[in-house]
């Protein structure tokens, strides 16, 4: 299946020059969302992932079900300020200015071994952050999963130490 036909451009979204990839219509096809989850699960199935983490917000979208598939368990990482319990926090460098992610201290045990799904690499820098977040509290980060990598960004420079799968890409 070719889920490029699922994912709706949005032209000068959010501003002008950017061409956004809106990826509502995937999920409102059931039988194209159950096969985004299927691959995302086919890609981890054989790697003995014990926590599929998922950043805020289309993160949790496809995170969750691919937990699910997988019989693991689910980790969000979210903005600042949105988690109950005691947190730790990645500031990372955005073009102008800086931005953060906290993930609950007991979220992740040393030696889990640790899947992040995401809908979108662009830059690399959010799911940096996840990462890193990940190995502070001991867990290894096994893959980088993304329904869209938009290479024309450079984002697996930045994550070039991490195995890296993503199932469209535009360049």
């Amino acid at each position: 299946m070719d889920l490029r036909k699922a994912i709706r451009e949005i032209p000068d979204f959010p501003k002008e020059g950017i061409s956004f990839k809106d990826i509502t219509p995937l999920f409102s096809d059931a039988e194209t969302f159950k096969y985004l989850i299927d691959e995302f699960t086919s890609q981890l199935k054989d790697l003995n992932i014990d926590v599929v983490v998922g950043p805020e917000a289309r993160g949790f979208l496809v995170g969750t079900p691919v937990a699910y598939a997988l019989g693991t368990s689910f980790v969000p990482v979210r903005k600042p300020g949105k988690l109950p319990a005691e947190t730790i926090r990645y500031e990372y460098e955005l073009e102008y200015g800086t931005d953060a992610l906290e993930i609950h201290k007991d979220a992740i045990k040393p030696g889990q071994r640790v899947a992040i799904v995401d809908d979108l690499l662009a830059t690399g820098g959010t799911v940096l952050a996840a990462a890193k977040l990940i190995e502070e509290l001991g867990g290894e980060v096994v893959s980088l999963n993304f329904l869209i990598e938009l290479g024309f960004l450079n984002g697996r420079d930045t994550l070039k130490n991490y195995k890296i799968e993503s199932l469209v890409k535009y360049e």
